[in-house]
């Protein structure tokens, strides 16, 4: 259990911070984006449930303990033949994943254009939570290239990106808004 005293300790005021292995690295290192970038995507995703209701605030729920989960793995780094108490992102996270997607997709139409983002405030919040999503996925494929990322939390980042997705469609109740290629073009 994580159990927070003192909320400032003054040991990043020169731009390094500390992983949960006890090393320090710079603030900006591609582990620190990475991670900053799943902490960005909870606090959109803490926005989103704002508009949430029953199942899909539930949904939503885990997905923000999971990006907690996520963080976790993150800022302790791999090392070889790991066998540790740290706190990695499991296959079964990945699972329930999509079986929500698919459960929510199953009762959507098959999509006849690409989705603009928008149409109930729900919508449109998911729509920037996948967004930073993505954005924290690309972090993580490129720390993947010259650090161990398990693949587990690889699979969960982009997985997600797919369950946010079809949850906004789910939101707008087969409304979507489509793009129109062209439309504006005169």
């Amino acid at each position: 259990m994580v159990k927070l005293n003192r909320i400032y300790t003054k040991t990043g005021d020169k731009g390094q911070t500390g992983l949960g292995d006890g090393s320090r690295v710079d603030k900006d290192t591609l582990r620190v984006e990475a991670y900053g970038s799943v902490d960005e995507a909870n606090a959109v995703l803490g926005l989103a449930r704002l508009s949430a209701e029953d199942d899909q605030d539930a949904m939503l729920f885990r997905i923000q303990n999971d990006l907690f989960d996520l963080g976790a793995d993150l800022c302790v780094p791999e090392t070889a033949g790991e066998e540790g108490p740290h706190l990695r992102i499991a296959e079964t996270q990945v699972e329930r994943l999509e079986r929500e997607i698919d459960a929510m997709n199953e009762t959507l139409a098959p999509l006849t254009s690409f989705v603009l983002p928008g149409g109930t405030a729900l919508a449109a919040e998911l729509h920037l939570a996948r967004t930073v999503v993505r954005r924290a996925e690309r972090l993580m494929v490129t720390l993947a290239k010259s650090e161990t990322v398990g693949a587990p939390a690889l699979r969960y980042i982009n997985r997600l990106s797919d369950h946010l997705f079809v949850m906004s469609r789910f939101a707008n109740k087969g409304k979507d808004v489509l793009w129109v290629p062209g439309k504006n073009r005169g």
